[in-house]
């Protein structure tokens, strides 16, 4: 059975005003295997909010990250003011952060008005401004976007913000990230990564480790997720197999086959032919 993509959610909400009535609370959901975090951004007016036993302010162009497993309650500033938020969806395991490391991020407040933040906020406006003009093959390419812009503010975050012990969780982030822009360079290696990143090859084995994972392992496991949703994209369904696996780093068809049936079960052109209702199982 081909395996779904998740699917990154972004919508507008209109909090109306609200008067001396308790403030809604958000139930919290059922435990899942993918646990699901979002981040809000303002886009006009301010709202309070309590969430994991802390309370925060949000000004216009604010942003925060929070979690569905955990109730959540907002307020208004006034009784007569109506705030405007994009709210996006996405499973937790996406993010590129180490275990535990977004927990303590949450409710922190991000600024949208500089630096970073101000590149997340305005890309979810324009995102949100100008979905009618996007086509469904464009949403998994726009999802990895937020995440990687999401993934950018918070690792430069922990830096700010974490202790000294701390700091290889972002580091790891900030390796994640540049693998992950990378994928498609054939001669992206443990070397390379190390150097970019100004440590050594045993500094960047020990980041992986930690995760329960090898350099190589973790790179060709990104590389073949790639491929996979390739292959079941009705955009892509004209795109030679061979072209695909290239795409994402694999230079040598019959080894992008090999890997691929060992991972999934079956070859690259059964499985599009299973996620591709039509798909011409001879362009391979």
């Amino acid at each position: 059975m081909p395996i779904q993509p998740p699917r990154h959610q972004t919508q507008n909400r209109q909090l109306a005003p609200q008067t001396r009535s308790p403030p809604r609370c958000r139930p919290p959901t059922r435990p899942s295997h993918h646990h699901r975090q979002w981040r809000s951004c303002t886009q006009r007016g301010s709202a309070g909010a309590v969430h994991a036993d802390r309370e925060i302010q949000l000004g216009e162009g604010d942003l925060m990250l929070s979690t569905t497993s955990l109730p959540l309650r907002a307020r208004m500033a006034t009784d007569h003011e109506s705030v405007a938020m994009i709210d996006v969806l996405f499973p937790q395991a996406l993010l590129p952060l180490p275990k535990g490391a977004a927990d303590r991020l949450l409710t922190l407040p991000f600024s949208g008005r500089a630096g970073l933040g101000v590149l997340l906020a305005q890309f979810l406006n324009r995102l949100t401004a100008e979905s009618a003009t996007y086509r469904l093959a464009d949403a998994e390419r726009l999802g990895a976007v937020t995440l990687d812009l999401a993934a950018a503010l918070l690792a430069h975050h922990l830096d700010d913000t974490t202790p000294p012990e701390a700091h290889p969780e972002a580091l790891a982030t900030r390796i994640h990230t540049f693998v992950r822009h990378n994928l498609s360079d054939p001669e992206l290696t443990p070397r390379q990564i190390a150097s970019a990143h100004h440590i050594s090859l045993r500094t960047l084995h020990r980041v992986f480790q930690r995760e329960g994972a090898t350099v190589t392992a973790w790179i060709r496991q990104q590389r073949l997720d790639g491929a996979r949703r390739d292959l079941t994209n009705p955009a892509l369904a004209a795109r030679p197999i061979y072209a695909i696996a290239a795409a994402w780093g694999f230079t040598r068809a019959a080894d992008f086959t090999h890997v691929f049936r060992a991972t999934y079960g079956m070859p690259p052109s059964e499985y599009r032919h299973m996620g591709t209702p039509g798909t011409d199982e001879t362009r391979s």
